[in-house]
């Protein structure tokens, strides 16, 4: 009952956050003329605002979002840490390597779709060296260490495509596309992102018996019928859909899904199978919150979403490890 409670108040929170991220922008639109123009098409420029500019943002923005708070959830499941978050095994790093390299060739300005199919390429490439460095029978540890690996590799590669850029311009188009944001983007993106974050979904929302075994340990959990090799692919390849498609859109979002499973997991009594479904809820609606604060705070600068959940999450990451360590002394 208390969960079924919790999951209630989540999506009724994402609700009204959806519609007030529909509500706010620059435009200056009533809310009864922004409403009418999404729902009834009423007048040529309010249609076009909510329908290709606002509703697009919202979006991606519960889409992300659920999908980092599951992915999170996940990884801290399977790894039984609650430090691990969806970047470990450095799909989003080498996503976000494909989308510099296709700006810095000059796909992205030739091909509308080249910047968000070099990042999804990038991320197919890092779970194809995951997987052979981790073997069909590696543990826990090899898999992470492998992320590491990939994640270093690719950061320092892009660390080098921006040495080498001969282009100033070019350069800070790459940094500010890191940083991460929802701005201009199109229901083109919503469509290409959808199939591959849903298949992601579907994955990651099956392991939830197995992660819930998985806290027995492991030799607990394979006399259960748990098959961790078998649990490894699918959490590997949901993940890989989910960050691999949301950084191919909007580029690198932090902290979603290391906060909020960790803010979440006391109220759902740590069971791994139940913080799926509330930290995918959670992460869309602070996805959702940290894009209309964006617009609100400095309207004028368009202050970048990653940046936004960066400065909030660090510091309340760090606070729930205080809280976290002065509970356990």
């Amino acid at each position: 009952m208390r969960f079924a409670l919790l999951l209630a108040l989540l999506a009724a929170l994402v609700m009204a956050l959806f519609t007030v991220s529909l509500l706010v922008g620059p435009a200056g639109l009533t809310p009864a003329r922004a409403l009418a123009a999404l729902i009834r098409g009423e007048g040529l420029a309010e249609t076009l605002v909510m329908r290709e500019i606002r509703l697009p943002r919202a979006l991606l923005a519960v889409m992300i979002g659920a999908s980092l708070g599951l992915a999170g959830a996940a990884m801290q499941g399977y790894l039984r840490n609650p430090l691990a978050e969806p970047g470990l095994i450095g799909v989003s790093g080498s996503a976000a390597l494909g989308a510099v390299l296709a700006l810095h060739t000059g796909l992205a300005a030739s091909f509308a779709l080249g910047l968000p199919l070099a990042a999804l390429g990038g991320a197919a490439v890092a779970v194809g060296l995951i997987l052979l460095m981790a073997g069909s029978g590696g543990s826990s540890i090899t898999l992470i260490l492998a992320g590491i690996a990939v994640s270093a590799m690719a950061g320092a590669l892009t660390s080098l495509v921006l040495n080498l850029s001969p282009n100033p311009f070019a350069a800070s188009e790459i940094v500010f596309w890191m940083m991460g944001s929802l701005a201009d983007r199109s229901m083109l993106h919503v469509w290409l992102a959808l199939p591959l974050m849903a298949l992601g979904w579907v994955l990651l929302a099956s392991l939830g018996r197995g992660l819930d075994a998985l806290t027995l340990g492991e030799d607990a959990a394979a006399t259960m019928g748990i098959s961790l090799r078998r649990l490894r692919l699918v959490l590997v390849a949901g993940v890989a859909c989910v960050v691999g498609a949301g950084t191919a859109v909007a580029g690198a979002i932090g902290f979603v899904g290391l906060v909020v499973p960790h803010i979440l997991r006391p109220v759902v009594g740590a069971q791994p199978s139940r913080l799926l479904a509330a930290s995918a809820l959670g992460g869309a609606a602070m996805v959702l919150a940290a894009d209309i604060a964006v617009r609100l705070i400095l309207p004028e600068r368009d202050l970048k979403l990653g940046v936004l959940t960066a400065i909030v999450g660090a510091p309340l990451f760090l606070h729930l490890i205080y809280r976290t360590r002065k509970e356990g002394l």
